[in-house]
């Protein structure tokens, strides 16, 4: 039983540090937003077929130096369209995303970075660039600027 509730324990305390934390519900990423008056930065990208969505995430989401000033600054919310059949998401999920591409991505570009304010108006939008963490978020800090 000790082992048991140790093993909880770390997972419970260790699961945050151990990557970004995209929501996938643009509801409770707006709720969250204006409860801690954030901007969204909204990705849709393709996780299992877009060369440039998996770079963007290795170079970029994935990075210690990113994921430390993002949690502070921003909610992030991922619409993801994975292609393969073991990566297929939940009805729902797929037709919540496709309404958000619907709005925010008419062009079907991947990856696609929209940066909105708290009431879901476009501040900025970028794709795939090989400037690094960094480089993201100073030109994601340029769209946020007038919040």
């Amino acid at each position: 039983m000790n082992r048991l509730y140790l093993f909880l324990l770390f997972v419970f305390v260790s699961a945050p540090s151990i990557g970004q934390f995209w929501h996938t519900d643009y509801k409770e990423a707006q709720s969250i937003a204006k409860a801690e008056n954030k901007a969204i930065l909204l990705v849709f990208q393709g996780s299992d077929w877009c060369a440039p969505c998996i770079k963007l995430d290795r170079e970029v989401w994935s990075t210690q130096e990113f994921q430390q000033y993002a949690s502070s600054r921003w909610v992030m919310l991922q619409a993801d369209f994975p292609r393969r059949s073991k990566n297929v998401l939940d009805p729902k999920q797929a037709e919540a995303n496709a309404a958000l591409a619907e709005r925010y991505n008419k062009n079907g570009i991947f990856p696609f970075v929209v940066v909105l304010d708290k009431e879901g108006r476009v501040l900025g939008e970028t794709s795939y660039q090989k400037i690094g963490p960094e480089g993201y978020i100073n030109l994601i800090e340029s769209y946020t600027k007038q919040l």
